[in-house]
């Protein structure tokens, strides 16, 4: 890898090569370059062995690590650590190795951080990603508990919390202690992460029905064909008439195994996202002024937040080089 200051570029180097083959002495020409002219025929060299690649900077890596972990204390090492979650710190005493090298070894097998290992299996978690907008769709309900009008507790403390909440169960005309919880419906794109979501009064089967069209009609009006949706097992989503309405439009209904949210995972981190970043963001008055917040956390989403899977681009971005790429 070419240093700041380094006096040869691959460009550098292949302008040297052709002054020499211009018929130049190759000391001349490393004078003008300003480099030795061992390392002028050096790169010259390479060049007649090995052609243009010959040009490119090499490994640093040694051909051969003598004093390298054996292949089985290795396996002692990833066997512990899938097993029993350990660190290097203690994985070292046990097997007579230094933290640093424990820690290697991980790193090298791609075990180097716990959240990347599945807690009930210990095996490295397979991460996934579709080669184009449409082909698959995560969908999920993500269950909020409702806001008294005038703040909650954590806003106003407990005392005047629970007058705000008697205060909008009276204006209800309800027996219910307030107003129970809303469910925020989201729907994410698989390869470009584009986002759709509602805050809705219910998980019913019809509520959910019309919450797809919707998001179907919101991925339609951006250029994407929806070919799969992802669903957990809710009730909602094993009502045949979700998957007829599905079927009708051309589009197949899978769902995760029980018990298992790694598989619709890209959705449940986006409601991790909706939580930090719209739902907890600030402390809000009344649920109606949350709700409002949720269109302008969804336009930043889509078309503003950098999104560290796309490579720092927001999910629009993705969308428009895919929908250049494919037309």
């Amino acid at each position: 890898m070419s240093h700041r200051n380094a006096r040869l570029t691959v460009f550098g180097r292949r302008l040297l090569v052709e002054r020499v083959r211009s018929g130049r002495p190759v000391a001349h020409v490393a004078a003008e370059m300003g480099i030795s002219r061992a390392t002028a025929h050096k790169w010259v060299r390479r060049w007649r062995t090995e052609g243009e690649v010959g040009l490119h900077d090499r490994s640093s890596r040694p051909r051969t690590t003598p004093h390298r972990t054996s292949a089985a204390l290795e396996a002692q090492v990833c066997d512990l650590r899938r097993s029993r979650k350990l660190g290097p710190a203690r994985i070292g005493p046990i097997l007579g190795l230094p933290a640093s090298t424990v820690h290697r070894i991980l790193t090298r097998h791609g075990l180097g951080r716990l959240a990347w290992l599945d807690r009930p299996t210990g095996t490295p978690i397979r991460r996934y990603e579709r080669a184009r907008p449409g082909e698959l769709v995560h969908v999920d309900i993500k269950k909020l508990g409702n806001i008294p009008d005038g703040g909650g507790w954590r806003v106003v403390g407990r005392t005047a919390g629970d007058r705000n909440r008697q205060a909008t169960t009276d204006q209800r005309k309800s027996s219910t202690p307030v107003i129970g919880y809303s469910y925020i419906h989201s729907a994410v794109d698989d390869h470009s992460r584009l986002a759709y979501s509602e805050v809705l009064p219910d998980e019913r089967q019809h509520t959910a029905i019309a919450f797809w069209q919707r998001a179907n009609a919101f991925f339609q009006a951006h250029g994407i064909t929806v070919q799969r949706v992802l669903t957990d097992n809710g009730a909602c989503y094993r009502s045949k008439l979700f998957t007829q309405t599905l079927t009708a439009a051309g589009i197949a209904h899978k769902k995760i195994r029980p018990y298992r949210p790694q598989t619709n995972g890209k959705v449940e981190r986006f409601n991790r996202t909706l939580l930090d970043e719209w739902a907890y963001l600030r402390p809000y008055t009344s649920n109606n002024e949350r709700t409002e917040a949720l269109a302008d956390f969804l336009h930043t989403y889509n078309h503003h937040r950098c999104h560290t899977a796309l490579d720092g681009q927001p999910p629009i971005s993705r969308v428009n080089n895919a929908a250049g790429q494919y037309t």
